[in-house]
């Protein structure tokens, strides 16, 4: 008879088991992988992006997929709080930009470890290469789980850390989803994020633009009023299947919502090639470059400003004759060349699917489950934490704030109730 079981030896399964087993509660964590954390070992390019130090508000203005839902965990437990647990455990961690926090090492390894060394000591008992069948319940009360062998293990309580559909390779493939399906609990449409988008467009067929870095560009996902839903400032790349980089997978999600809010495949998308410029700014300069240059052409005078590939595009994409020089220039190209530089739309139908995706929108739903405890509403004794649950956010340190924080806050409820 265990007091908790959590499923999935995630990072929030981790978190999770940890917090179960202060104050030697008995704790078992299974694990159908045969090692934990790994997710966690390739997050931050394998150097582990363990939070972000911003405030509360920016943190959760970087998880539009329910981040409110987190004020109630960040009571008992936030970055801060993730912060002192690893440097506690021996790994000193260092701040980035934009609020990024890494270990010193860039080791993701070292933080792994903070974590398992944690779970020794506290003597939770660990099971790799073990699968869940089922989550075991009577009368609304947990009563422990099933493994594929057929044995029943009894618990009083469960905690479900099986993440998300996303990088599959990592065991993340929907079991926790299945799980709390079978108990009554509602699962929201899971949908891909943090992912590239594809395009039909012929440019992008073509490879007319395939392999061009953009940087610190104004992407926007466009509504059926043709009025941005959301912009992002960042890099981003054509590929020969669409687009990609920071900006991209930032923007991807929307992509999603607004297929279903418009009802159709094809969304329209902006880029503004100069945010920093108004459209006033921006003319007056291209002007003035003109105007003093009148007799070289017009895509050489472009040329010093762009891309070179990108101007041949934008000539091509306009109709206009770049060997034209300054003087010979039409006053509707020039207002079509400024129309391009702030606001070239260009049509996407969708994204790569969510096991290329690095994270799950959609999940368990929010409402059947208690914020500040992250117990299901449904079942005593059944807590929820991570991914699992219908709460996404953009890279950057954000997602695994949120598996941090509810990791602890399922396990601290857990290690409190009295079974």
């Amino acid at each position: 008879m265990y007091h908790t079981i959590v499923v999935g030896a995630g990072v929030s399964g981790l978190m999770a088991a940890f917090a179960a087993s202060e104050n030697n509660r008995k704790v078992l964590l299974i694990e159908k992988n045969k090692n934990p954390g790994r997710k966690l070992l390739i997050s931050g390019g394998g150097r582990c992006n363990v939070t972000n130090r911003l405030p509360y508000e920016e943190i959760i203005s970087h998880i539009p997929g329910n981040g409110k839902f987190l004020y109630g965990p960040f009571s008992t437990f936030d970055n801060e709080s993730i912060i002192s647990f690893v440097e506690t455990g021996g790994v000193p961690l260092k701040e980035e930009d934009h609020g990024r926090m890494f270990p010193v090492s860039d080791k993701a390894k070292d933080v792994l470890d903070v974590f398992t060394k944690a779970l020794e000591k506290n003597n939770v008992e660990i099971r790799y290469n073990t699968v869940v069948r089922e989550i075991l319940a009577a009368d609304g009360e947990i009563t422990g789980v099933r493994l594929a062998d057929d044995t029943a293990l009894s618990a009083g309580n469960v905690i479900i850390t099986t993440g998300g559909k996303s990088v599959p390779h990592t065991g993340s493939t929907g079991d926790g989803h299945r799980f709390a399906q079978s108990l009554g609990h509602s699962i929201t449409e899971l949908f891909p994020t943090e992912v590239p988008v594809l395009s039909d467009e012929p440019f992008i067929k073509e490879g007319d633009l395939k392999g061009l870095s953009l940087d610190d560009v104004a992407l926007s996902v466009l509504k059926k009023n043709g009025k941005p839903r959301i912009t992002h400032q960042m890099d981003m790349i054509f590929t020969h299947f669409g687009i990609s980089g920071p900006a991209v997978l930032r923007c991807s999600q929307f992509i999603y919502k607004e297929q279903q809010s418009q009802k159709k495949k094809e969304i329209r998308m902006s880029i503004d090639f100069h945010p920093e410029l108004s459209r006033g700014e921006l003319k007056n300069t291209l002007e003035k470059e003109i105007s003093d240059h009148k007799d070289r052409s017009i895509k050489n005078i472009l040329k010093g400003k762009l891309q070179e590939r990108l101007v041949l595009f934008m000539l091509k994409h306009l109709n206009i004759d770049g060997a034209a020089n300054g003087h010979h220039l039409k006053s509707e190209d020039f207002e079509a060349i400024i129309d391009f530089l702030k606001g070239f739309i260009f049509t996407v139908n969708g994204t790569q699917s969510i096991e290329k995706a690095f994270v799950t929108g959609g999940g368990i739903s929010l409402k059947e489950v208690t914020p500040q405890t992250m117990e299901s509403r449904l079942i005593e004794g059944l807590y929820f934490a991570g991914e699992v649950l219908d709460i996404h956010g953009y890279t950057g340190g954000y997602n695994i704030t949120s598996a941090l924080v509810t990791g602890y806050v399922a396990g601290n409820s857990a290690n409190g109730r009295i079974t």
